[in-house]
């Protein structure tokens, strides 16, 4: 009596927590750029149900005080809610935004654990640091080992390939 061979392996490769490659400038731009369609659908939506205009129909309608008021207020509420989407997004048990989800990435520790929401809003916030100096932080990315940004190195984070 022989035994049966064992049946096929469709995936031969061992499991492993290991990254099986960092996201490249040019993925990340697609992402980011997917991203920013969506927040700026989800804000066009939400400023048509409130009715705030996000673009006032002109200033000379409005004294300065109260256009500059009506921008501040603005701009804090849009750098509030994408604030909350890239955090908790990155925070998530999927480890990514929509746009990063859709091209295959998600964000790390730099020991390939989750984030914590703490440590995505400071990923978020230190991007600011890699925007004033003429966004060279995001070009890094092209240039760097394990393909980090300078927001990447200061939050200690790493954007992976998840498929």
């Amino acid at each position: 009596m022989t035994d049966a061979p064992p049946p096929p392996v469709w995936d031969a490769r061992p499991p492993t927590t290991a990254p099986r490659g960092y996201g490249g400038f040019w993925i990340r731009v697609v992402a980011y750029v997917i991203d920013g369609i969506l927040l700026n659908i989800a804000f066009g939506v939400l400023s048509f149900v409130t009715g705030i205009s996000l673009v006032p129909a002109s200033f000379a309608d409005m004294d300065s005080a109260d256009a500059l008021g009506g921008m501040n207020l603005l701009r804090i509420l849009s750098l509030v809610g994408t604030w909350l989407y890239f955090a908790l997004m990155e925070s998530s048990k999927g480890g990514a935004t929509v746009g990063k989800m859709v091209v295959g990435l998600k964000v790390v520790t730099e020991r390939g654990e989750r984030l914590s929401f703490l440590n995505a809003t400071g990923r978020f916030f230190a991007k600011f640091v890699s925007t004033i100096i003429l966004c060279i932080g995001f070009l890094m990315v092209a240039f760097t080992d394990r393909k980090r940004g300078l927001h990447d190195m200061i939050a200690g984070t790493l954007v992976v390939t998840a498929r």
